[in-house]
Parts: structure tokens; sequence; C-alpha cells
């Protein structure tokens, strides 16, 4: 069993969803969508994020350094090395292993307020779903024996037997849809999405409970072609849906990609104003579907 990486443990977290919850973090994604606001999630292997700001220019981190990263990003393996020695906490490692024992502990200490609100836990990333198999279905074991509630949020695009594995351990499956014509799909987010799609209905069809999160991304998706062509395959294709959110376009992680040391290709992007939202809910009503939530 692989133990795969995680970069970040939300807790109290009230958006990914009911109740209060505690949301794992994964790193890796199949997908590379342009707007995405956890960038340092996106790759399977350790990344280091450097914070320009912090820096006082001690030269620690240099000296550390044996692959010549600090010349050249694109030798950085991601060991790590730089960060141990760095006091200013200008360079911090991104993605740790960690057992399912050592997992379910941490996540087990705020069992009363998942009982309370209601809440659980959630498996999120980059994509929960495509890491290491023995180890996810391990930790939903282990957690729902212990009476707590797991949901997966799922970008979709992973074999299917992977999600009908997750299947009788998931409460709500979080599931993301983008786009649904297949050619801007892939413009956007690097793949298709016709497994993304199939692998929607198919949940349905084995009687998952599906929240639907759409990311509404102005100047990529936010077009009325896109919203009502999602509404009427929602409607068509994925009837008993428990809830539909449009998740609205923020460009709080931007800076992550400077600090990777990539460049942020999203600087079209905007935020649709509430206008827009609430037309954007309108026409999901004309199509069937209501109750459709702005924001998580």
């Amino acid at each position: 069993m692989d133990s795969p990486l995680i970069i970040n443990i939300q807790r109290y977290s009230i958006h990914d969803g009911d109740g209060i919850r505690s949301t794992v973090f994964f790193k890796g994604c199949p997908l590379s969508c342009r707007w995405c606001h956890n960038p340092e999630s996106q790759r399977f292997s350790p990344e280091v994020l450097f914070h320009a700001e912090r820096c006082t220019g001690c030269g620690a981190c240099t000296n550390a350094c044996t692959h010549g990263a600090l010349e050249n990003r694109l030798s950085c393996t991601g060991c790590g090395a730089c960060a141990d020695v760095c006091l200013s906490g200008a360079r911090e490692r991104v993605g740790e292993p960690m057992s399912v024992p050592a997992l379910c502990a941490l996540l087990a200490r705020d069992l009363p307020f998942y009982e309370e609100s209601g809440g659980g836990v959630t498996l999120s990333g980059g994509e929960a779903a495509a890491q290491d198999m023995n180890y996810l279905e391990a930790l939903c074991r282990h957690l729902v024996r212990a009476g707590i509630r797991v949901n997966l949020d799922t970008c979709g695009y992973v074999e299917p037997q992977r999600l009908l594995t997750l299947l009788p351990y998931t409460d709500v499956f979080l599931f993301d849809v983008k786009l649904i014509d297949s050619a801007r799909h892939r413009e956007w987010t690097g793949v298709g999405n016709e497994r993304i799609l199939e692998n929607l209905i198919l949940l349905t069809s084995r009687g998952a409970k599906i929240d639907v999160r759409i990311p509404v991304i102005g100047g990529a998706n936010a077009d009325e072609e896109n919203i009502r062509q999602t509404a009427a395959f929602l409607r068509r294709e994925v009837p008993g849906i428990r809830r539909v959110y449009l998740l609205p376009y923020h460009a709080a992680g931007s800076g992550k990609y400077a600090q990777l040391g990539r460049r942020y290709e999203g600087e079209a992007f905007f935020r649709p104003d509430n206008a827009a939202l609430e037309a954007m809910r309108v026409v999901f009503a004309e199509e069937g579907i209501s109750g459709v939530r702005i924001g998580a």
C-alpha cells in the first residue's frame, strides 16, 4: 500500500458538504484546469513553494540544495532540503505522506463536532479518487467503522471501478461538472469530458447521493450556452441529484503559481456578477432544476 501525499487537512470546514467537516487535500490530479486555485495539488510528486516576501537572503537553502534547483527551478526534486534549513519559512515543502492509522487518529479528534453537526470527513484534492486504491479503501473503511460519514469531492476523471469501489463507503459525492462540450472541456482542463459524464451517469444509476458543483468561470464556462446545456444534461441524464451548486470564480490561489515557478494563465478570468449568477439560476429553473445554490 502506497501512502499518497497530503497537502493540507482543513479542520472545521463548512464548505465541503453538510455540517462541520475535516477536508483532506490529496496531492495529484488528472486535470490541469487553467483556473485551478490549488495548483500545488496538481502534480503527484512533492514540490517546494517559495515565498519571496519572507526570504532574508541568508543563503542556507543554496548550500543545502544538491540539485542546483535554486539556479534552475526545473531541476527541483521536491526533496525539501532547502525548506528544512529555511528559518524564515520562505521555502515550504508541499506534499507529505501519512499512514492510514495516523490520518484516522487525527480525523477522529473532531468526532463530537461531526456528530453534533451532521458533518464528517471530505476527501478532496487534487483528486482523491486518483490515489492508491488500497489506501483509500482502508481509510474509508476505518472512518465508516468509527461512525464518520465520508464525502468524496471528485472531478470524475478516473476509472469507473475506482468510484464504484468507494461507493459503499461514500455518503455524498461532490461531483464537478465544468463544461458539457468535450472540445471546450479539453481546451480549459487538458482532457475531454466523456469519462466524467459517463461516471456521473453511472453513479446515479447505482443510487449514489450526488451534489453537482459547477465552478463558474467568467471567460471560460459562464456563457448561457454552457449553463443551459449543463442544466439540460443534468435534468435528462442525472435525475435525483441532491443539489446543484454554482461556485463563482475567485483568484485567491493565483499567487501560488509564481511560488511554484509557474505562469498563471488565468489573467482574463473573472467572477460573474450577482445578476449573472441569478440569471444562471433562472436557466436551471427553466430546465426543471430548482433550489440551485450560489456558493459552497
